[in-house]
């Protein structure tokens, strides 16, 4: 397993990425170069109308409403976030047997990525971030024409 390692004497910049993203304490998140999506987990049973969701430019909260520990997510966001194009939603989890809130955040600045969700958590290496435009297959129809042209 070592001989996988192909770090020389370099000094990584943060954790490896997972999906280009991270697991932190109560969420985990992944990103491609225009979004940014969140997975919060929430106890079974809870409703939408339940949570308590803030997307702000700048800013995310994600909670259920009077739950005595306080919101799960709470922090300043990396960078800004484009709140007309950024939405939420929340679906059973079967294989976790909870209920998963999934947000994605559109990036204001899509050229970049970001080394972590929210001030203060542990960075990523974005050098070890793998660009998604290498699938090909993943592009639609119309992209991939004007990428051929």
């Amino acid at each position: 397993a070592a001989a996988d390692s192909e770090e020389g004497g370099e000094e990584s910049k943060g954790q490896a990425p997972v999906n280009n993203g991270g697991v932190c304490g109560n969420y985990r998140w992944e990103q491609s170069l225009g979004d940014v999506t969140v997975f919060v987990a929430v106890p079974k049973g809870t409703k939408a109308k339940q949570l308590n969701v803030q997307i702000g430019k700048k800013r995310l909260v994600v909670g259920v409403a009077g739950a005595p520990s306080g919101p799960l997510v709470e922090g300043e966001l990396h960078a800004a976030v484009k709140l007309e194009d950024s939405s939420w939603s929340v679906e059973d989890n079967a294989k976790e047997d909870n209920r998963l809130v999934t947000l994605t955040l559109t990036k204001m600045n899509g050229m970049e990525w970001w080394n972590r969700l929210l001030v203060g958590d542990a960075e990523i290496d974005t050098q070890k971030v793998e660009p998604e435009n290498s699938k090909l297959s993943d592009l639609d129809g119309e992209t991939r024409q004007a990428r051929d042209l």
